[in-house]
């Protein structure tokens, strides 16, 4: 499934990074026009687009790299649970803030893939990650660190990532892994209290 989402993204990203065809325009998620005009499809569609080479690649790593383990766990209907639900619980921020605002517009599957990495943090939180491709650290501390710097990022904001998409998705994940998998919380409780 996943390599399946990263080739259909990579192939609508590609063709919506030549803005004069109007790809990226029809499908990036505007609240405005969700409002205004019943375009509904874009709490989805804008998961598929990405605003260059560089945001799609670093999205489609992360999401190669945790899938596999993610759906073989929970299969390919939880996984696809797991994946579109965060690609819409995401944009809920945005759609509660820029409702009124026509000019406003966002992309990029970071919110799903956010849902993806914390899954597989909670289903394996003494994975060895590593932050910036050098420093190894159990997934269940990478997955503090992700929360922590995205409310800080969030909070702070004047940058031009969503970071409460991160936010949002993330917690979709972690929420979905709970609420499936609720027997893994003992261990989780044996790893915090070393019991």
């Amino acid at each position: 499934m996943a390599n399946l989402l990263a080739v259909l993204t990579a192939l609508l990203s590609w063709r919506a990074f030549d803005e004069s065809n109007g790809w990226k325009d029809a499908l990036v998620f505007r609240p405005w026009r969700v409002v205004q005009y019943k375009e509904y499809w874009r709490f989805l569609s804008h998961g598929f687009v990405h605003a260059d080479w560089t945001h799609l690649l670093v999205n489609m790593f992360v999401l190669l790299q945790f899938s596999p383990a993610v759906e073989s766990e929970w299969g390919f209907s939880h996984f696809s649970a797991i994946y579109l639900g965060g690609m819409l619980f995401a944009a809920l921020p945005a759609w509660l803030k820029q409702k009124n605002n026509p000019t406003y517009g966002s992309l990029g599957a970071s919110g799903a893939v956010a849902a993806v990495l914390l899954a597989f943090v909670f289903l394996k939180p003494m994975a060895q990650l590593y932050l910036f491709f050098l420093i190894p650290l159990p997934a269940w501390a990478a997955g503090i660190l992700f929360f922590v710097y995205e409310s800080r990022m969030q909070r702070r904001g004047g940058t031009r990532i969503a970071h409460d998409a991160h936010l949002f998705g993330g917690l979709w994940g972690l929420g979905y892994a709970v609420s499936t998998r609720p027997e893994l919380i003992q261990g989780w409780w044996r790893l915090i209290t070393g019991q």
